[in-house]
């Protein structure tokens, strides 16, 4: 696996509004995927603040992500639950979205995301997964 791949795979399995965030590989190794979140005006709210529809897409991407290098090429999944907890705000930096795997089996796969500040290191949002192997 290599990040050129990784960052391919953002133009080619993910929907133009998922693109448009602007996400770009930070690091990964072989069951978890670090993104990056560029802060942008149009992911903000009053104070400066990224707003959390931009950080769950972002989780459910990097989450994706995970799993091709868990599987060494993209294998077709859907997301079944995500449960999203908001710890702080995030504010005037870009976010660090890591990914984790926690399990797969045959028919489904478990992980865990942190979202934290990009400067402060500080998490600001955290969520659990699980996504239907197709």
């Amino acid at each position: 696996m290599t990040a050129e791949i990784l960052q391919a795979a953002l133009g080619e399995y993910f929907a133009p509004w998922v693109q448009a965030l602007g996400l770009k590989v930070e690091a990964f190794d072989t069951d978890s995927v670090t993104l990056r979140l560029p802060l942008s005006p149009q992911l903000t709210r009053v104070g400066d603040m990224l707003c959390g529809q931009a950080m769950m897409g972002a989780a459910d991407t990097a989450m994706v992500l995970a799993l091709i290098c868990q599987f060494g090429q993209f294998r077709p999944c859907t997301t079944v639950q995500m449960n999203t907890t908001f710890l702080r705000p995030l504010s005037a930096q870009d976010a660090l979205v890591q990914a984790r795997i926690v399990r797969t089996g045959k028919a489904l796969a478990f992980g865990e995301i942190d979202i934290r500040g990009a400067n402060d290191g500080k998490s600001a949002c955290r969520a659990s997964t699980t996504y239907a192997l197709i």
